[in-house]
């Protein structure tokens, strides 16, 4: 079983690694989205390994089932010059090149104040054990003021989005529900005599 869970864990890694390295050389931003949905999927399947299943069902849920589809559909509709688009690659790369360099020398500088070999492993897990009802009686209990404050300002953040959209601009024009149904008969039809008046 260990043998399976430790095969299973390089697995997700490598094509976890391969699809983010995809995400950024693909030339084609869709691919990348695709390639980004995949490394979702296989960090997802990570967490589940690791006993983490509420983590591995929001990244699906959330990344995947949300996000996602709308980055590939805003994507899919934009109509994106690629050639425009490689132009300015050469003048980032000196930036994108030191950013992953310090990105690197982060990481070395962990592994050798910490190797992999000294952290200890982590218990066995409970049969009985779920962290999902773990997670949402500390959620709902212990920080339940912190979570409606969170949810209230998503709730302010939607309302003023969608007040932002609504606002009356004189170039659109929108529909008036009232008029249109209060309309009369007399005025949704009108009988025109094209033969002309008659000899």
């Amino acid at each position: 079983m260990l043998l399976t869970t430790t095969l299973l864990f390089y697995v997700f890694s490598a094509v976890l690694l391969l699809s983010a390295l995809l995400v950024i050389t693909a030339r084609n931003p869709v691919y990348s989205a695709l390639y980004l949905v995949l490394a979702f999927f296989n960090a997802a399947a990570l967490f589940l390994l690791l006993g983490a299943e509420f983590l591995g069902l929001i990244l699906i849920l959330v990344y995947v089932g949300a996000v996602m589809v709308l980055f590939l559909f805003v994507v899919m509709m934009l109509d994106i010059n690629l050639t425009r688009l490689k132009e300015g690659f050469l003048r980032y790369l000196p930036l994108g090149l030191a950013v992953a360099i310090v990105g690197v020398l982060e990481m070395v500088s962990v592994f050798w104040v910490a190797p992999l070999g000294r952290v200890p492993a982590p218990g066995p897990i409970p049969a009985d054990a779920d962290n999902t009802r773990a997670l949402g009686q500390l959620l709902y209990t212990h920080y339940l003021y912190p979570f409606e404050i969170a949810a209230v300002i998503l709730l302010v953040a939607i309302i003023a989005a969608i007040a932002l959209t609504l606002r009356r601009r004189p170039d659109t024009k929108s529909q008036a529900v009232g008029r249109q149904v209060a309309v009369a008969v007399k005025d949704r039809l009108r009988m025109v005599d094209l033969r002309g008046p008659r000899q």
